[in-house]
């Protein structure tokens, strides 16, 4: 019988990056339903390591969206609640479809960003137990 241990947030930014990948392959071939539901994920996994990481709830959607609310609010990072946001909308369009194709183009960079500045922030907390103010995105 395998133990099942609980994921930690190295084990959540691990999986954020690989979603992440995931999703470009796919939007590469053209699959952009599963393409949307990775890059989703990627977004959620990156909201649940910081979630965790600071003792945060993060077992629901509604968890994920109020921890990067939070940061947002924290941080005076507006960029960071409009990149969750459009993670929300390729999670839609996995399940709708409809997404169209400007909207898929103009959104993929804005989680992409969402990502990479949650791993930027993941890794500034562990080193310094804190967020930086001064390393927003321009």
């Amino acid at each position: 019988m395998a133990v099942e241990t609980e994921a930690t947030v190295e084990d959540y930014t691990a999986q954020a990056l690989k979603f992440l990948a995931q999703s470009d392959a796919e939007f590469a071939v053209g699959d952009t339903r599963q393409a949307s539901e990775n890059l989703y994920g990627a977004a959620t996994q990156a909201a649940i390591a910081a979630a965790k990481q600071r003792g945060w709830r993060y077992r629901s959607r509604r968890d994920n969206k109020n921890a990067t609310t939070r940061l947002a609010s924290e941080l005076h990072d507006d960029l960071l609640l409009a990149g969750f946001l459009a993670a929300e909308k390729f999670h839609i369009n996995f399940h709708h479809g409809g997404m169209e194709d400007y909207e898929i183009a103009d959104d993929r960079p804005v989680v992409h960003r969402y990502v990479h500045r949650m791993m930027t922030l993941i890794n500034d907390y562990e080193m310094n137990g804190t967020n930086s103010r001064d390393e927003r995105p321009q």
